[in-house]
């Protein structure tokens, strides 16, 4: 049995909460951390595509009409 008064016992769980907090407040700035890295690199991304389709369209643009293919139907 524990020799430890009641507010002793509080005192040691508030002690043990606040240690947690901490902790998931560390954790909590790692990740916000991440998710904007990882935000910015998808924005970058994303700008990087949408220009890639904006030059494959103005090359699509410059085939003749007549140079569509089509499947063989034999």
């Amino acid at each position: 049995m524990s020799n430890q008064t009641p507010i002793d016992q509080i005192a040691e769980r508030v002690e043990r909460l606040l240690l947690r907090y901490e902790e998931l407040q560390r954790t909590n700035a790692l990740l916000t951390s991440q998710v904007e890295t990882l935000t910015h690199e998808r924005d970058a991304l994303k700008s990087r595509l949408s220009a890639a389709r904006a030059r494959v369209d103005a090359l699509l643009e410059r085939l003749p009409d007549n140079l569509v293919t089509h499947k063989d139907p034999s």
